[in-house]
């Protein structure tokens, strides 16, 4: 029987990728997101998903926002998937794919494609892999799976997640399909907004901050 990786293991793995220090304000960030994503690697209910995929590449970019320097991004990126090791560039082009699929259908058509998904639009390997997880009797729900739900809704109707009554009746075929938390699910995205608002506030004291050094600077010189 293979050894059970620890967060020791999947931490020193990320390292080996991305030996590069990482900005103090946003390494909570990582390693929080690391650990999470580790937790679910060694979860024997846990198959990832497009929608999960979707969920990491889409925590990552909006909580690594104006990180700098920016050319490190990636490979922080690269390393976290890899940590578990995992294909960064499969995340990647499956959140796109998502995406780009939402932005041409309707919030109803996307719960019908995810109850019910075929291979058209080309979907083939997002099909094939939503299928592994939705024929899960022990479906693991996670917070990131909800993240990666959330957006693509978002993406396709920006007021429909907006509207808490239109959300709920919206997702109900498929959180009963899948026996999600629908509770501890509304309360994750709520805490994610929340977060969002938190780093973009964050952002903006930290650039006053810098230009205000920055005329005092200039004005002893």
């Amino acid at each position: 029987m293979d050894k059970l990786r620890t967060v020791s293991d999947t931490k020193r793995n990320f390292y080996q990728h991305h030996n590069r220090p990482i900005n103090s304000i946003y390494r909570r960030v990582v390693e929080e997101l690391m650990v999470e994503m580790h937790l679910l690697s060694v979860n024997v209910d846990f198959r990832s998903d497009p929608l999960y995929y979707l969920g990491v590449c889409q925590s990552f970019t909006q909580f690594m926002n104006g990180y700098t320097p920016e050319s490190d991004k990636e490979s922080i990126f690269r390393a976290l998937c890899q940590s578990i090791n995992n294909n960064p560039d499969e995340y990647r082009q499956k959140s796109e794919t998502l995406l780009h699929f939402a932005t041409e259908k309707s919030p109803q058509d996307l719960i019908n494609w995810l109850l019910y998904p075929n291979n058209d639009y080309g979907m083939d390997a997002i099909a094939d892999h939503w299928r592994y997880a939705l024929d899960n009797p022990n479906f693991k729900y996670s917070r990131l799976f909800a993240i990666g739900f959330y957006s693509l809704l978002e993406k396709s109707d920006s007021e429909i997640v907006k509207d808490e009554t239109k959300f709920s009746e919206l997702i109900k075929p498929l959180t009963d399909k899948l026996n999600l938390p629908i509770d501890k699910l509304k309360k994750d995205l709520e805490l994610y907004r929340s977060n969002i608002e938190k780093m973009t506030q964050m952002l903006i004291v930290l650039a006053d901050t810098l230009e205000a050094s920055k005329k005092k600077r200039l004005e002893k010189n």
